[in-house]
C-alpha cells in the first residue's frame, strides 16, 4: 500500500486497516516460527504498511488539533 493510497482513506478506514494488518502480521510471524514462509519479506512489508497507516493517522490528529 502506497502513501498516496493511504491518504485517500478516511480515518475510520485507516483504523480498521491497522487492526487487520496487525492480525495479519501476528499470524505471519507465528507461521514463520513454525515453518519458514516462502517470502519472509512480507513480514517486513506488513510492518511498514502499519507504520504508514499510523503515520497518516497521527498527521491527521495533529492537523485537527492545530485547527
Amino acid at each position: 500500500m502506497k502513501a498516496s493510497e493511504v491518504k485517500e482513506l478516511s480515518s475510520s478506514e485507516i483504523v480498521e486497516k491497522i487492526a487487520t494488518e496487525k492480525v495479519s502480521l501476528a499470524r505471519m510471524k507465528f507461521n514463520h516460527t513454525i515453518s519458514p514462509l516462502e517470502n519472509p519479506n512480507k513480514i517486513k512489508e506488513s510492518r511498514k504498511n502499519i507504520a504508514r497507516l499510523k503515520t497518516e493517522l497521527r498527521i491527521r490528529e495533529l492537523n485537527q488539533k492545530a485547527k
